[in-house]
C-alpha cells in the first residue's frame, strides 16, 4: 500500500491595508466628525472634497489650524481632520484669530470655513483687511444666500430678485465676494459649486500650493430654506446654469512625471506655484487669461450684468507677497522664540516711557 504526502494549501494572501497618500496616512486620518447637518447639505459636499484634497495633497495633518466663525458652516470644521488644530470664534471675528493664530507660528497651515453672513454681513470689516493683507491661508465661504441658523432670511450675498420659500423677492443688491477680493489684492480667487465636485476638488488643491490668501466661494444650497423654484443658489438653479469658464486641473510636484491631470490638450496653459506644483488651464468658451485681474474683474461684471452663474479660477498671482513676508518675522515662529527675543527688558520700556512723558 503507497502513501502519498497530503497537499499543503498555500496561504491565504494577506490583506490588503488602507490606501495611503505620500505620507502612508490613510484617508480616515483626515476624516473627522458625523455630520448633524442636514441630509443633502451642499455644506458636506464641501467638507468631503475638503479631506479628499488634503489627503491628495498630503498635508500633514498636525500642522493644520482650522478657523471658523458662526453659522452652519463653521461647524463644518469639525466634520474633517480630527488630528488638527482648531477655533471656533465669536461670529465674523474668523480672520482676526487666523491672522493672530498665524502670526505667532508661520508653519501652520490655516484653512478657514466661514458662510455667507459670517463673511459678508457682520464679518466684512475683518474680511475686507483680510483679502488687502493677503493673509496666507485658504478661505472658503460656503455660501447659500440665507441665514440657515435663523430660519433663512436673505444674507448679503442673495441675488436681488430672488425668492425665499415664503414667495418674499429681494429687493437689495448682492455682494460679490470674489470681485471684492480681486479689487483688495487676493492672490488667488475662485469660484465653484457643491455639486461640481470634480472642479472643486482641483481648485482646493491648487490652492493648498498657494503661498497667500487662496479664497474659494462655494454656492451650496441650503434644502431647508433656499432650494426652491425661484431661488438662484438651489441645486436646480445651479445644475441648470452652472457655466464653468475653462477645465481645470492641479499636478502636484510629485506627479508631474505622471502628468495626472485630466485636462485635454490643446488651447491650455500652464500657471506654476510657488509652493510646487502646476495649474493647468483649459480654456472653453471664453479667451480669459486668469492671470490679467482686469480681465478678471470685466468678467465678474459682466456676469453679474448677464446674471450668469459662472464658476472656475477667476483670479491667480503667484508672485504676490503675502503679509507674513510683507512683516519680515524671519523663519523661526514666534511662538517658539524665548521671552529674552521677544519681550522688551524693563530698561527699554522705562525709556519708552520716559520718551513719551
Amino acid at each position: 500500500m503507497s502513501t502519498s504526502t497530503p497537499a499543503v494549501p498555500p496561504a491565504p494572501a494577506p490583506a490588503a491595508g488602507p490606501k495611503v497618500n505620500r505620507l502612508g496616512l490613510p484617508v480616515t486620518d483626515y476624516q473627522g466628525a458625523k455630520s448633524t447637518l442636514c441630509a443633502g447639505c451642499g455644506h458636506d459636499v464641501i467638507t468631503n472634497t475638503i479631506i479628499s484634497a488634503l489627503w491628495e495633497m498630503g498635508v500633514e495633518p498636525y500642522r493644520v489650524a482650522k478657523m471658523s466663525g458662526i453659522g452652519c458652516s463653521s461647524k463644518t470644521t469639525n466634520y474633517f481632520l480630527n488630528r488638527s488644530w482648531g477655533f471656533n470664534a465669536v461670529h465674523g471675528r474668523m480672520p482676526a484669530v487666523a491672522t493672530g493664530a498665524l502670526l505667532a507660528n508661520r508653519n501652520l497651515i490655516s484653512i478657514g470655513v466661514s458662510g455667507d453672513g459670517d463673511t459678508a454681513a457682520i464679518g466684512m470689516g475683518q474680511f475686507v483687511h483680510l483679502l488687502r493683507r493677503n493673509v496666507p491661508m485658504v478661505y472658503l465661504c460656503e455660501n447659500n444666500g440665507v441665514y440657515g441658523l435663523t430660519k433663512g432670511q436673505f444674507s448679503p450675498t442673495a441675488d436681488y430678485g430672488s425668492k425665499l420659500k415664503s414667495g418674499v423677492v429681494n429687493d437689495l443688491p448682492s455682494v460679490d465676494l470674489c470681485a471684492m477680493a480681486i479689487e483688495l489684492g487676493c492672490g488667488f480667487v475662485a469660484r465653484s459649486f457643491s455639486a461640481d465636485r470634480k472642479q472643486l476638488l482641483q481648485i482646493l488643491r491648487a490652492a493648498v500650493a498657494h503661498r497667500g490668501l487662496a479664497f474659494i466661494d462655494v454656492i451650496s444650497p441650503c434644502v431647508t430654506f433656499n432650494d426652491h423654484p425661484g431661488s438662484t443658489k438651489s441645486y436646480d438653479y445651479g445644475r441648470a446654469n452652472e457655466r464653468p469658464i475653462h477645465e481645470l486641473g492641479f499636478v502636484p510636484t510629485w506627479e508631474k512625471a505622471a502628468d495626472e491631470v485630466d485636462v485635454p490638450a490643446g488651447g491650455s496653459m500652464d500657471v506654476d506655484m510657488p509652493n510646487g506644483g502646476t495649474i493647468k488651464i483649459r480654456k472653453l468658451e471664453r479667451d480669459f487669461d486668469p492671470r490679467d485681474k482686469v480681465a478678471a474683474l470685466n468678467l465678474l461684471r459682466e456676469c453679474h450684468e448677464k446674471k450668469e452663474f459662472l464658476t472656475g479660477l477667476f483670479y491667480v498671482n503667484p508672485q504676490a507677497e503675502n503679509f507674513l513676508d510683507l512683516l519680515d518675522l524671519g523663519p523661526a515662529p514666534l511662538a517658539t522664540l524665548p521671552s529674552s527675543k521677544v519681550r522688551p527688558s524693563k530698561a527699554v520700556l522705562d525709556q519708552i516711557n520716559e520718551e513719551l512723558r
